[in-house]
């Protein structure tokens, strides 16, 4: 049981990792025009919202038992919360101005930006209890 946050981070930073560097690319390289890679983006990153969501929730409630030194558990919720607000964030107000071409290019940096940074939790995150993780 003491390797199940390791396991849900690796799957949220597997996620993010796919979906951002990987899928949403080679949509933009391969599909005939870029307003149809646009659209099927959103939607992965939407799905990649609630994949966030769901591995986020079952660390905090795997971390909530955790007996390890507080500082260091805090440290870990810190990073789990980070990354859910950026995710949430990321969906319900920046994607929407996205998707209504509202000062594209601003907005399109910002949600960059905020996956970029929920990418680096998820990173820390994941190095931290793997780090712990006893062999």
């Amino acid at each position: 049981m003491h390797r199940l946050p390791v396991l849900f981070a690796a799957c949220w930073w597997g996620s993010l990792t796919t979906i951002g560097f990987l899928v949403v690319p080679l949509l933009f390289a391969h599909l005939p025009s870029p307003a149809q890679a646009g659209g099927m983006a959103a939607r992965l990153f939407g799905a990649q919202t609630w994949v966030s969501l769901v591995c986020g929730l079952l660390l905090l409630m795997s971390l909530r038992g955790d007996d390890g030194a507080a500082a260091e558990r805090s440290a870990l919720l810190f990073l789990v919360a980070g990354g859910l607000l950026l995710a949430l964030l990321s969906e319900f107000s920046v994607a929407p101005r996205i998707v209504a071409r509202e000062n594209l290019r601003l907005w399109h940096g910002v949600g960059s930006g905020l996956y970029l940074l929920q990418w680096l939790c998820a990173t820390a995150l994941l190095w931290r209890l793997a780090r712990r993780s006893p062999a």
